[in-house]
């Protein structure tokens, strides 16, 4: 345990920091800039982009952003985003049920010429969204961009028709060689784009459009591009399991809405591995969800082993009513707050303390809510630490390289810091987070 001496340091400490906590108050600004395309790290656990410079996915879900919104709607839109550091978006480049006048976008453009026939595409439906995809390149945004979302299909009962979300029956009927001939159509047209991740699927299992999503996807791929693919499977299950033996899958996504930690680390405990990020989980403006409930989300990615995290929000996924004011909805600046946390902790080099060797009291339940996460760089000169509600932990400091370790408190909410004190990297330390809420500590090893 911690001496009285250093524990009456550390309270000092706190006191003094109480009295002038430092505050990030400054304007949203964007984050460093990648160059695309992006890649996956020798040892596949990270995203990197064209320079092999580490890629933090501060992402956002945009789905009907193509077909929902004017031209000058959308960059106002992305304009918002690049401000807040978001660099990933999530987007339907086809609309099948979610925007105003689905498939048209907001001009009437059919996105085929033949409606249902997925080989008949429409140059002027994608040509206009060409020039959204212009806009996002222009900005350094990653579009996390589904060709072909299949969505999900709800059974009304005897006697009424099908519920579908997505181009599920269209891909049946369009067949195999007409998918082909789609993907292949896609792949030329937005093939020049290299800040694209193309996702197959999308909320359903593949079922009857399995061999039609793979051939589109190998349509793309026929035409030349050679960015990441990822797949979008019925919640609670893994692309590599959804789309096992698909040529085409480079990225393993986490997409639950159970307990989010656990699915997490069953993704980095993959043998062999596969990089992965929290694609989607609970949305702000949905399921009556806390603004703590969508914090928490964020920040277990990093720890649990993601390359980071898409938020999301009702209306601003569909653009329906309201969504520019949701723009400023405390979501958003939590995740900008999140993103300049992560980008000045070395977060690709932190491993998750699944053993809890660094915290060993105070976790929480294993299927709660409350987990704290935790981790660590592997030469032990920083590591992270979680904590979703407001309790004590305990901390073994030895765990540290140190010899002395820099302890500092980050408040989620505000983006308030506050520090807590240095203490010996020896023993352990019950630590309480000066804060009501959630809370992150980070921990450096220093010299006296």
């Amino acid at each position: 345990m911690v001496s009285g001496e250093e524990m009456r340091l550390l309270h000092r400490q706190y006191n003094i920091a109480a009295l002038a906590p430092t505050t990030d108050e400054t304007p949203a600004a964007p984050g460093p800039a990648a160059r695309y395309p992006i890649g996956v790290s020798a040892d596949r656990r990270r995203l990197v982009d064209a320079d092999g410079k580490p890629f933090l996915i501060q992402g956002d879900t945009a789905w009907s952003l193509i077909a929902n919104l004017e031209f000058e709607e959308a960059v106002r839109y992305l304009d918002d985003r690049h401000a807040k550091g978001f660099n990933a978006i999530i987007v339907n480049l086809i609309e099948h049920h979610y925007s105003e006048d689905p498939p048209r976008d907001l001009h009437g453009r059919e996105p085929f010429s033949r409606p249902g026939d997925m080989s008949t595409a429409n140059d002027a439906y994608f040509d206009a969204a060409v020039l959204v995809l212009e806009e996002c390149a222009a900005r350094g945004i990653c579009v996390i961009l589904a060709p072909a979302y299949i969505g999900y299909r709800h059974d009304r009962g005897p006697g009424i028709s099908l519920h579908a979300d997505g181009w599920y029956d269209e891909i049946v009927a369009t067949g195999v060689e007409g998918c082909r001939k789609y993907g292949a159509y896609v792949g030329r047209k937005f093939g020049r784009f290299a800040n694209i991740i193309w996702c197959i699927g999308g909320d359903w299992h593949p079922e009857a459009t399995r061999e039609g999503l793979d051939a589109i996807a190998e349509g793309i791929r026929a035409a030349g591009v050679t960015n990441l693919f990822t797949g979008h499977p019925h919640p609670e299950f893994s692309p590599i399991e959804t789309f096992a033996g698909s040529s085409w899958l480079d990225l393993n996504i986490t997409y639950t809405y159970g307990i989010v930690h656990r699915e997490m680390l069953k993704d980095w405990n993959r043998n062999p591995p596969w990089p992965f990020f929290l694609l989607e989980s609970t949305y702000e403006g949905e399921h009556n969800s806390s603004p703590i409930q969508v914090r928490r989300q964020a920040y277990w990615s990093v720890l649990c082993g993601a390359n980071g995290h898409c938020v999301g929000n009702h209306p601003i996924w569909l653009f329906g009513e309201g969504w520019e004011a949701a723009l400023d909805f405390p979501a958003s600046k939590a995740m900008v707050r999140w993103g300049r946390f992560f980008r000045g902790v070395s977060w690709h080099e932190l491993v998750p303390d699944i053993g809890h060797r660094l915290v060993t009291a105070g976790l929480g339940e294993a299927r709660g809510l409350d987990r704290v996460t935790a981790a660590q760089t592997a030469d032990k000169q920083i590591a992270v630490v979680y904590l979703p509600v407001h309790r004590p932990i305990e901390v073994q400091l030895a765990e540290m390289a140190g010899p002395y370790v820099q302890v500092e408190w980050f408040e989620p909410v505000s983006g308030q810091t506050l520090p807590g004190g240095t203490l010996r990297a020896a023993g352990a330390a019950i630590l309480t987070s000066p804060f009501p809420e959630d809370a992150a500590l980070t921990l450096k090893s220093c010299a006296p």
